[in-house]
């Protein structure tokens, strides 16, 4: 067999790694969710160092994908601020529901990046809130596969 059709494997190579999808939709943040960029791309670059001081290079190579995704991600950032005279839900508002059980929960409208439904952040692209946005107390919105109130609206 021809040593041209045998691929070696050289160490100093790293298979390369797909990029992290950035999405087509606009990149709306809270102040949080900017300052949360900030800190990812900090921390980024600390554990970036320490992979290139230990010589980890598929750690090197995973870490500047991240550090690329959110760099990417705090360039094309759009903070955006809800007014305060507006009685309608907007981007950033936390909105207090109740669900025909009685049972009340509180969503925060927020960036794509800081969204953790388990903490009551929810992305703006979710469905509810879709629902919710420019709605105002009172309104009924579609919630999961119920219905649910809009009690209260906070900045």
């Amino acid at each position: 067999m021809s040593v041209a059709f045998v691929k070696e494997p050289n160490e100093d190579q790293v298979e390369s790694l797909p990029e992290r999808d950035l999405g087509t939709d606009p990149n709306f943040v809270t102040v949080r969710g900017l300052a949360m960029l900030d800190e990812a791309i900090e921390a980024g670059q600390a554990q970036l160092e320490e992979a290139q001081s230990a010589g980890n290079k598929i750690a090197v190579a995973m870490i500047r994908r991240d550090l690329r995704y959110w760099r990417a991600r705090r360039s094309t950032a759009e903070v955006v601020i809800p007014r305060e005279d507006s009685d309608l839900v907007q981007f950033g508002h936390a909105v207090t529901i109740r669900r025909p059980g009685g049972q009340i929960q509180v969503f925060r409208i927020v960036g794509i990046d800081e969204a953790d439904p388990g903490k009551g952040l929810i992305s703006y692209l979710s469905p509810l809130a879709r629902q919710l946005v420019g709605r105002e107390e009172g309104e009924t919105v579609r919630a999961g596969a119920g219905e649910a109130e809009i009690v209260s609206i906070l900045c």
